[in-house]
């Protein structure tokens, strides 16, 4: 089958896309070239733009290369052939093509137009940076609706009669998928009363991560120990969420000792780890002072707790490890007794 492709192509088809060929090829580097001259005698805007014009070129090289490879095939009578007619409009395989091309140009532009253009805009005007990731996120799916409206339409596809079957289906499907469409509206209340952003830190069952993505059905949260936590946008809206942004990165050990322990000593031991850990490491914030405090009494024990601020989640578990094993070697230099009543009740039994 390929010997009979390759003995359809005349010389002369062979020469007119290499010389097609050669001209996209060149017309991309002129552009390249044309925008780095431009950007080196002008404004810092301009700059920031060679990235754009550089995609921009590359994709229009890209695709423009498709179709040639298309349009310059011996025999491409099955390109233009109609598959069916809607109206006036005759479906052929290339009208297809074109369609999904549109559909991909349009991914292209808007991500590179979230990222370098709106980027700008709100650094310039101050935007915080989850307002800015709501913005992208909305404009993407504008723009990406708009695009797939425009290419099923070209393709003779009543979009009124999908909406139609989209909604009957809709029924049909909707109490199994329940959880599916509640995660999707709760993404979308995400975005838009935004109770958390891109880049918090927040608590979620003791894990402590930051906010990395929000999409329309789960949320990417990255933590320092157990990886990336995928989490259903409906959780966010059903459970009570701990925001840690604003608050204060505590490093926290709770100790318990036995009784008949003088407190008094083992505050003093606990201040005396505490001051080993902040001479030792580093990601330990100045203010405010660690804080050593005597808690509470339990049925078989005295606890403690140890707090000391840090710089950030990433290192608040480093420090907790180092502090406990600090705490361990200086309560068996110093002979203090944690409690016993687990091994006295496996004795009694």
């Amino acid at each position: 089958m390929i010997d009979t492709f390759i003995r359809d192509i005349s010389r002369e088809e062979i020469i007119r896309f290499a010389v097609i060929l050669v001209i996209i090829i060149i017309f991309n580097w002129g552009i390249k070239k044309a925008a780095q001259f431009s950007a080196a005698k002008k404004s810092r805007l301009f700059q920031k733009a060679l990235p754009i014009i550089d995609s921009m070129a590359d994709w229009i090289t890209f695709y423009g290369i498709i179709i040639l490879l298309l349009l310059t095939m011996p025999k491409t009578d099955w390109l233009f052939y109609t598959l069916y007619t809607n109206g006036e409009i005759k479906v052929t395989i290339l009208l297809i093509v074109i369609a999904f091309l549109i559909v991909s140009l349009a991914h292209r532009l808007v991500k590179l137009f979230n990222k370098y253009i709106l980027t700008s805009v709100y650094d310039y005007y101050g935007v915080d940076r989850g307002l800015g990731y709501t913005f992208n996120q909305i404009i993407y799916y504008i723009v990406m609706f708009a695009a797939l409206a425009i290419s099923l339409t070209s393709v003779g596809i009543n979009l009124t009669a999908i909406g139609a079957v989209v909604g009957v289906l809709g029924i049909g499907i909707g109490f199994g998928m329940r959880n599916v469409a509640g995660n999707f509206v709760s993404g979308i209340i995400i975005l838009f009363e935004r109770p958390i952003e891109v880049g918090e830190v927040i608590q979620i069952n003791d894990k402590i991560g930051r906010v990395e993505k929000i999409r329309l059905r789960s949320t990417v949260i990255r933590t320092a120990k157990e990886g990336t936590l995928i989490v259903p946008n409906q959780y966010f809206i059903e459970q009570i969420i701990k925001n840690r942004t604003s608050a204060r990165m505590m490093a926290q050990v709770q100790v318990s000792v036995a009784y008949g322990t003088d407190t008094h000593k083992v505050q003093a031991l606990l201040e005396e780890a505490v001051r080993e850990i902040k001479d030792g490491e580093k990601g330990i914030l100045d203010q405010p002072e660690p804080d050593i405090r005597f808690i509470d009494f339990r049925s078989n024990a005295l606890e403690f707790l140890i707090e000391i601020p840090v710089v950030n989640f990433e290192i608040k578990e480093k420090i907790e490890s180092k502090l406990r094993h600090m705490i361990a070697t200086i309560f068996i230099e110093n002979k203090i007794q944690l409690p016993n009543l687990p091994f006295q009740a496996i004795e009694s039994n």
